[in-house]
């Protein structure tokens, strides 16, 4: 869950695009204040005031900064 000017975000966005590439995962984004304007609030309710959030298999994995070593352990490798 990301945020357009977010600085953390961008930094999150770069490792995990870096990640993604050299582990073969799918990154994706989804920016909370669009999809509020699209007409779904709820991801901004839930997620604004924690972004960058980062989600495993649809469940919340971390916040603010990407935790890259829990987060190969728990993708199953050791990079």
């Amino acid at each position: 869950m990301t945020r357009a000017g977010c600085s953390l975000c961008e930094k999150a966005a770069a490792i995990l695009v870096g990640l993604a590439e050299e582990l073969d995962f799918e990154f994706s984004s989804t920016d909370v204040d669009a999809a509020a304007a699209a007409g779904d609030p709820s991801l901004r309710a839930e997620y604004g005031d924690l972004l960058p959030v980062v989600l495993l298999d649809g469940v919340q994995h971390g916040y603010w900064e990407v935790d890259e070593a829990r987060l190969c352990a728990d993708l199953g490798s050791t990079a």
